[in-house]
């Protein structure tokens, strides 16, 4: 029997040969909307988050991604104070990482009140590197995303490179695609993490063309497997930016977590990259 995850499967297959032809005339810069992952400023957030929201708009960034905080996921202001202060600066709250626990009901409310578009899992919610584990998950990721629809929100899940590892043959990761259904949850891939995980990102691109509507575009140290500024590491961004169409994506995160000197300087170096492409 044909299920709704086997339909929208094959027929999203369909596509392939034409959604994996590069082309090299994104539109950058100045015309493509950027966006950070507030993880990157955690620190800077936690001690002014109004000042940090300022300082991220005056590098060109208009779309935010907000994190866990010891003071919630929104550095401790309400969700319509930070949905607002985004508004001021220029910027949109699109999305946020959360975890799927047992205050997930009240996460969702405040998601709605913040009047973002997607909430995101930022890590495996169970532990268990095998493929009964994964599937799961899967399950439970799928009721979530049947929650956040039925109030005007999307689930998705990021993540990171141990997702990529095998149980039986499986990439669990893969395993984690097949089960869950593409109109309840949404993959917000992280491209460096797949490189640190062994994989290639345009090999996913072209296995499960426009599921991934969310990126974090993230450079990779691989001696150290931790972030880098763009170009510093083995991530092909250039190549990357030229298959946003196969991936579906429509909102790119950057994100660093450790940094050559400061987190504002090494956003500033990624953007200045990105403009000079």
């Amino acid at each position: 029997m044909q299920t709704r995850r086997t339909f929208l499967r094959q027929t999203g297959g369909l596509a392939v040969g034409t959604l994996l032809l590069p082309s090299f005339s994104w539109a950058w810069p100045g015309k493509q909307k950027i966006g950070v992952q507030l993880y990157s400023f955690r620190d800077e957030m936690a001690k002014d988050a109004k000042g940090t929201l300022e300082k991220i708009a005056s590098l060109g960034i208009t779309e935010i991604e907000s994190a866990r905080s010891k003071k919630g996921h929104y550095y401790g202001l309400s969700p319509k104070e930070m949905q607002s202060i985004c508004e001021d600066f220029g910027m949109q709250l699109v999305s946020g990482h959360v975890r799927l626990d047992g205050a997930f009901q009240k996460t969702m409310e405040e998601a709605v009140e913040a009047g973002q578009e997607y909430l995101i899992c930022s890590s495996l919610p169970s532990k268990g590197q095998t493929v009964s584990n994964y599937k799961k998950v899967a399950e439970d990721f799928n009721k979530a995303g049947e929650a956040c629809q039925k109030m005007g929100l999307k689930f998705g899940y990021h993540n990171h490179g141990y997702e990529f590892e095998s149980h039986k043959g499986q990439v669990l990761y893969d395993v984690l695609m097949e089960q869950t259904e593409p109109d309840l949850v949404y993959m917000e891939l992280d491209l460096g993490w797949v490189v640190v995980g062994g994989k290639d990102p345009l090999d996913y691109f072209k296995k499960y063309p426009g599921r991934f509507p969310l990126w974090h575009l993230k450079d990779m140290d691989m001696r150290k497997k931790e972030s880098t500024e763009f170009g510093k590491g083995v991530l092909d961004i250039p190549k990357m930016m030229a298959h946003q169409k196969a991936s579906g994506v429509q909102h790119i995160f950057l994100e660093q977590e450790e940094y050559a000197s400061t987190p504002m300087a090494s956003m500033q170096h990624n953007m200045d990259y990105l403009n000079n492409l």
